[in-house]
């Protein structure tokens, strides 16, 4: 039973490994493409609210693009909502 539970791991590691290579091929040649148009650098997608701010946290979930959900962060999971400044945010220390 381990014997083939080691070897699902090591198919698993070859397809995670093998899928993170064509995401990185991918972002090298978009990174090329959008230097040769001029843009150097990547516009921020972070909410403007949440600049500077160390509660940020920004990272995708979900499995497919579609239902695909970032988490802004704990306190306001979508992003602050309300009107003027966030009451949690914390700036870079």
């Amino acid at each position: 039973m381990s014997v083939t539970n080691e070897l699902f791991s090591r198919a698993n590691d070859l397809c995670r490994r093998r899928a993170y290579e064509q995401w990185h091929r991918g972002q090298s040649k978009q990174q090329i493409l959008r230097s040769q148009v001029g843009f150097q650098t990547l516009p921020s997608t972070r909410p403007s609210i949440c600049q500077g701010c160390t509660n940020y946290h920004g990272i995708a979930y979900g499995t497919s693009r579609a239902k695909r959900c970032t988490l802004v962060c704990a306190m306001h999971p979508y992003g602050w909502q309300g009107g003027g400044g966030c009451p949690d945010w914390l700036g870079d220390s």
